[in-house]
């Protein structure tokens, strides 16, 4: 099962554009299409719940499988390694 991936943005942030860069990449995440992004300069109840996580700076990555809220991962920034671990689409038979 594909894990679910939220990546939380800002406008013009260079580190949220490499994240989204890289789960779209082949090589790489292979999961254009498959995470969903929001922007949270235009969605209030996101940037709260990111803070209330302990965030206070973008791209905030949350990585879970889907009905299981307890098995959630989180991270900020643009971590390949992180992504590399949590975030790659599985290989089409």
């Amino acid at each position: 099962m594909t894990p679910s991936v939220t990546v939380y943005t800002q406008p013009d942030c260079v580190q949220c554009d490499r994240t989204k860069k890289y789960l779209d990449d082949p090589k790489r995440g292979n999961m254009a299409g498959q995470y969903r992004t929001v922007d949270l300069a235009q969605d209030p109840e996101a940037l709260a719940a990111v803070k209330a996580l302990g965030y206070m700076a973008a791209p905030v990555v949350i990585v879970g499988n889907p009905g299981n809220n307890a098995d959630e991962t989180h991270w900020y920034g643009f971590r390949p390694d992180m992504l590399a671990q949590y975030c790659k689409a599985p290989v089409a038979a």
